[in-house]
């Protein structure tokens, strides 16, 4: 089986976890662990161990994480690397909710490349500043 593991600083990888159960539905290969304000590394990585516990070491993991270079990234690198998941792992930084979601709906696939250049691709075409047609000060003098 294949394994999405959102982690993230605060609430973002458990929020973006909820916005995937909503779309994709609740799913036993999709988890999430949060390095929440306050909490040091020791808790959130035991909190990590707990999550990942259904991982075997014949299942392939999805790593997404907020920041490259984050201690909730990095933490958990080392929490799959502690457990022998690490040759198994594909792992990114910046996720977004297209990226997930992509990841979400074809998370089972048999080509890994494939998905993972899909999920990278989806992140970031979604990334675009939008043209917002605000009218002119002529339309509110029609008015």
């Amino acid at each position: 089986m294949r394994y999405l593991l959102l982690v993230s600083h605060g609430t973002f990888a458990p929020g973006l976890h909820s916005v995937l159960d909503m779309l994709a539905g609740k799913r036993d290969d999709i988890l999430s662990c949060s390095l929440r304000d306050g909490e040091g590394a020791d808790e959130y990585v035991s909190e990590l161990e707990a999550t990942i516990a259904p991982i075997t070491a014949e299942d392939e993991v999805i790593l997404l994480g907020d920041i490259i270079g984050g201690s909730p990234l990095t933490n958990a690198l080392n929490t799959l690397s502690a457990r022998g998941l690490l040759p198994r792992t594909r792992a990114f930084g910046g996720m977004n909710l297209p990226m997930a979601l992509t990841a979400a709906f074809d998370l089972q696939a048999e080509d890994e490349n494939a998905l993972c250049e899909s999920m990278v691709s989806e992140g970031r075409a979604a990334l675009a500043q939008m043209e917002l047609d605000l009218g002119t000060d002529d339309e509110d003098e029609d008015l």
